[in-house]
């Protein structure tokens, strides 16, 4: 197992009292805004060796008896169809699925506000599909004057406008399946007709990146940069918090300049002065956490890696701009970053460099995994395969020492699935996918020990490296993500073909 970074109780228990405190500064609501994932946080889990990626929801269950969930989620991601990289699902797809762990959980949901809604088709059908399946769904318009209209925004036209959402508990979570969801102005407007009503509510704002005491130019905060690269966040030192307290933190860009209106907005709600700094919004014990800082360092250069990677593969896609493409680059320049440093990168390239068009007519592809014992395992594309899926097999054998000539799948059963893909349901591409090989792969477990052992190696690649030569198929992503494999992919298609089924 890779050596631990960072401890996860530790900052489980000063998280916890933190927010306690936090609550106890209002005597009847707070508001606490989530920033980032509440569920399978993998860029904290990478960056931070020994963070729970569920550590959150951990917590919460922890404060269930005190807390609530309001799900923000915006219009206009609904509209695009906005996906959630590490899952390949859409926003709409995730708030469903943050609901139902959320009860698996015992956590209660409030309800889900579709933000800045603007009567977009989709929107108005996700809310009918809340509303039958009996989630209290809200919708609140683009608020007039906001964020810079302070009289706009605090009058019957702005959070005046919006629907009120009844919450019964002390703490009220308020997430979102991404950034830019509207929390914050859900939060907002909820203390505006709190106030209204006679009820002392507050906010906070519950941070993990960046984290505050770590130095601007740490790993750890220059990863989150190089995840958000899209967004154009940036962080930077905050200056309220050095004007007023004398002390160097690190906050991020859109914090910092929207913190004067929010003081503002808060002050006029409240009738006090609640904060002095972004700083001092956040509930953040993060870098309290941190037990060996080599080890974190080295897993968040890795991260930006895996960034530079991701955003190639985006850009090669067409989905991000040339802009953001040259913000990870120079993050990669800031830490002398080459993608090679990435240690399965070179084997996955050799390997594809050594296959020839018969292995699988036009489509050339190498793949490498890096094992936990640092033993790397590599794979290529067929015609009876994907790189992935022989990938896995050779992996799978290695961590069971099955010896390498013994097949785990009958070649007369990749046949017979590849005829079925051919002959019945009219698909050019027979080869198997990794969610058809690993299906194979269980069938054959019921009658073939060997396939039974192989099927034990699964769980062991959980948190390996892996690398391909190629941009995947969805079908393959989302396999490796239920895995829990790490992947990057060269920014190169596999073939010339246009559609790939």
């Amino acid at each position: 197992m890779p050596e631990k970074g960072f401890d996860n109780a530790k900052y489980l228990r000063e998280q916890t009292q933190e927010i306690l405190k936090r609550v106890e500064k209002f005597d009847q609501k707070l508001y606490l805004e989530f920033g980032g994932k509440l569920f399978f946080d993998y860029h904290a889990a990478r960056v931070l060796p020994g963070y729970d990626p569920n550590a959150k929801i951990r917590l919460l269950h922890q404060l269930g008896d005190k807390a609530e969930i309001i799900l923000c989620i915006h219009a206009g991601d609904i509209e695009k169809r906005k996906i959630r990289a590490d899952f390949n699902i859409t926003y709409e797809m995730d708030a469903l699925k943050l609901i139902d762990d959320l009860r698996v959980w015992g956590l209660d949901i409030a309800g889900v506000v579709i933000t800045r809604y603007k009567d977009q088709p989709a929107a108005s059908l996700f809310k009918n599909r809340l509303q039958m399946r009996n989630i209290k769904a809200y919708t609140h318009r683009p608020t007039a004057g906001y964020p810079t209209d302070i009289n706009s925004i605090l009058s019957e036209e702005g959070f005046g406008a919006n629907e009120y959402i009844v919450t019964k508990k002390p703490l009220v979570i308020v997430t979102g399946p991404g950034p830019g969801s509207g929390k914050l102005a859900t939060c907002l407007s909820q203390m505006f007709h709190d106030n209204r009503m006679g009820i002392k509510s507050g906010y906070a704002k519950f941070e993990t990146f960046p984290i505050w005491n770590l130095p601007l130019k740490h790993p750890v905060n220059v990863a989150y940069e190089a995840a958000t690269a899209d967004l154009r966040d940036l962080n930077v030192i905050d200056p309220f918090h050095l004007e007023v307290y004398g002390e160097t933190s690190v906050n991020y860009n859109r914090d910092v300049e929207i913190f004067p209106l929010l003081r503002s907005i808060l002050e006029k709600v409240t009738g006090e002065t609640i904060y002095q700094s972004p700083t001092d919004m956040s509930v953040n014990r993060c870098g309290f956490g941190i037990i060996n800082d080599d080890i974190v360092k080295e897993a968040s250069k890795q991260e930006i890696i895996r960034r530079y990677f991701w955003y190639r593969a985006e850009y090669a896609k067409g989905i991000c701009d040339k802009e953001t493409l040259s913000r990870i680059e120079l993050l990669m320049e800031d830490f002398k970053l080459v993608p090679e440093d990435r240690r399965v990168v070179g084997p996955a390239r050799e390997i594809r460099s050594k296959s020839t068009k018969n292995d699988r007519c036009d489509e050339l592809s190498g793949a490498a995994i890096e094992l936990s014992n640092g033993e790397i395992v590599t794979g290529k594309n067929s015609q009876l395969m994907h790189s992935v899926s022989s990938l896995v097999l050779n992996a799978i054998k290695v961590v069971t020492g099955i010896p390498d000539n013994i097949h785990l799948l009958s070649p007369n059963v990749i046949e017979s699935i590849s005829e079925l893909k051919s002959k019945e349901l009219n698909e050019k591409n027979t080869s198997l996918n990794l969610e058809e090989t690993l299906i194979a792969l269980s069938i054959s477990a019921t009658t073939n020990p060997t396939a039974q052992l192989a099927m034990t190696g699964l769980k062991e690649l959980r948190g390996c490296e892996l690398h391909t030569t190629h941009i995947l198929e969805s079908a393959d992503q989302t396999v490796l993500n239920k895995l829990g494999i790490h992947v990057t992919s060269d920014p190169n298609y596999p073939s010339e073909k246009l559609y790939i089924s």
